[in-house]
């Protein structure tokens, strides 16, 4: 991995007006590692895009009508990762999952808390966390659905057979990828770098950038189709950083 000399600084900082409202909340580490998570947030109302345009440079994320961004003592393995869409260039796999799915059709539509949406990403949420903490009601409810930001979804199909749904924040300057859910059964298809391309290629039409693509972290494999797009952007000591192969 290369990392090229910082080409942006991010934004100026959120500032004491904002500041003021937020609180550190400790919590297990969400991702398996083994530290004390430490979550830097605050509950917000309607936020216009320039602000939460603001948030998503200094590294925040969106939960439900929070944003928070990752305070840890002694853990920096939660980066901000994000891609300008310009200038992606698709690798040889990732060329290939396209191709693979050609069958695949893609519509954009409103946040919806439908039954076909709750049935798929129910078996997502079993298949991948057989603990069963959390309902797909409850991430609609409590994560999902938000009045901070325009939210909206991009829904992926095989005829009529639901595959996936990418839950996105939108504005006309930046994109921000808030969850993908997806069959588990179709795992063969790739489809969490399908759903980055498709992103890409909204984004591209849209003429948008950056898209924002969460958090990395390099100890965890199923994170790991991320930084397989180059070039990308990574958050570090307050700026944002390219990495080429």
């Amino acid at each position: 991995m290369t990392i090229r000399e910082p080409y942006q600084q991010v934004p100026p900082d959120i500032g004491e007006n904002l500041e003021q409202y937020f609180i550190d909340i400790s919590a297990g580490c969400p991702y398996g590692l083994p530290h004390k998570a430490v979550y830097h947030q605050a509950l917000f109302g309607p936020l216009d895009m320039s602000t939460m345009g603001v948030f998503l440079a200094n590294g925040y994320r969106r939960n439900g009508n929070c944003m928070y961004s990752m305070h840890c003592p002694g853990c920096k393995e939660c980066v901000p990762l994000r891609l300008n869409p310009e200038t992606f260039t698709p690798n040889r796999n990732q060329k290939r999952v396209w191709k693979k799915n050609r069958d695949v059709t893609v519509g954009v539509a409103p946040l919806t808390m439908s039954d076909e949406n709750l049935s798929l990403l129910d078996r997502f949420l079993r298949n991948r966390f057989p603990e069963g903490k959390s309902t797909a009601e409850s991430y609609y409810t409590g994560f999902f659905i938000t009045s901070i930001t325009r939210c909206f979804e991009i829904r992926y199909r095989v005829d009529d057979k639901l595959l996936g749904v990418a839950v996105v924040d939108g504005s006309d300057h930046w994109l921000n990828a808030v969850y993908f859910y997806f069959d588990p059964d179709e795992s063969r298809r790739s489809p969490g770098t399908l759903n980055i391309l498709q992103l890409v290629k909204f984004c591209q039409s849209h003429r948008i950038n950056p898209l924002y693509l969460g958090y990395w972290i390099e100890s965890v494999q199923a994170m790991q189709y991320k930084s397989a797009f180059r070039p990308h952007e990574i958050l570090v000591d307050d700026c944002w950083k390219t990495v080429r192969r």
